[in-house]
Parts: C-alpha cells; structure tokens; sequence
C-alpha cells in the first residue's frame, strides 16, 4: 500500500523544491562560505546588476523627454494652462493691479482692462512654447534618468526589492509552486504505473 502513496510524496516534494527555488532568490541575503563553495540569494546577489539594467529600459524604452514636449504641447495641456492663465489675468486685473497701484487701477475702464488683459495673455501665448521648450531641454540635459533608477534600485535593501518583486509577481510566484506539486504528482503516477507493470 506504501507505494500508492508515490504520487503524493512526489507532490510535495515537487511543491517544496519549487517553494525553495523562489526563496532563493532571495535568500541568504548575505553569502554564506560553505566550504568548497558560498551561496547567496539570485537577487541580492545581482541587485546592482538589475539596478544597472533597469536604468537602461527605463531611459531607452519607458521614459522619453520627446513625450514630454509632446504634452507639454498638446491640445488639452494648452487649453489647461490657457484656463489657468485667464484666471490668473482676470484676478490680476481685478484685485493685485488695484490693491498694488490703485490711482492706475481708478483710470482703467472695463474695456481698458480687457484690452491690456487680452495684450498679455497673447504676449504670454507667443512666449510659453519657447519657455516649455527651453525647460524641457534643461531638464533633458540636466536630469540623468538612468543614473537616478540605478541609484534608487541599488539603494533599496534586501527586503524592500524581495517585497517589491513578491508584490508584482506574487501570483506567478504561487504559479510556480502549484506546477511543482502537480508535475511531482504526474510523476509519481508515472512512476507507479512503471512499478504496477513490472
């Protein structure tokens, strides 16, 4: 009857070794000599590695400084900063001109007012494309994205990354484990059925 008992002795052993296989790569974090030979954790091992890399894709591939120009001047962020700009002239015109110069504020009329609100939100219009994209370009020059990923990456201890990875690849992770169970299982059928016909 023992050897019935086959299939599920290979699940668990499939389930285990799984389980181990993804502790780790976390684990030790630190290394361990044993001898002939020293273990340590896949990730902490790798980590400035994985920094490294991740601080290449994210400045090649997810992050671009033509995307930020791009909408920087698009239609929404133009009608966005245009709505912000009215108000801004309006409240200008209406309470700062006369609170910082109220005999100028005395001689303006409604029109008068709407004439030179009109002047300077057309001023601003013409010189905002040219301020984007000069600060765009400071940024683009002056902001390293591949140095600041590695460096936050590199930074984050043992637990944080293990937390950050488990929180991304938690069902994956679990994935993995059940198919060891289930292949252990299939294995150890395999192995009665080998027994069963000898």
């Amino acid at each position: 009857m023992l050897v019935y008992t086959l299939p599920f002795i290979a699940a668990i052993t499939g389930w285990v070794t799984n389980f181990l296989a993804i502790k780790m790569l976390f684990h030790p974090r630190e290394k361990v000599n044993l001898g002939f030979f020293s273990i340590q954790g896949i990730f902490p091992k790798r980590q400035k590695v994985l920094a490294e890399r991740l601080g290449k894709i994210v400045a090649t591939e997810l992050f671009s400084f033509s995307d930020i120009k791009d909408r920087f001047t698009s239609t929404s962020s133009v009608s966005e900063i245009n709505h912000v700009l009215d108000e801004k002239l309006e409240d200008f015109m209406e309470v700062k001109l006369k609170s910082a110069m109220p005999m100028l504020a005395m001689f303006l009329n409604g029109e008068a007012k709407t004439k030179i609100k009109d002047t300077l939100h057309q001023e601003f219009q013409n010189i905002l494309p040219e301020i984007m994209t000069a600060y765009s370009d400071k940024l683009e020059k002056e902001l390293d994205i591949e140095a600041i990923v590695f460096q936050k990456v590199d930074a984050f201890s043992s637990d944080k990354l293990e937390q950050i990875l488990f929180s991304i690849m938690k069902k994956e992770f679990k994935f993995i484990e059940l198919l060891g169970g289930v292949l252990g299982f299939l294995i150890g059928i395999i192995q009665l059925l080998i027994i069963q016909l000898q």
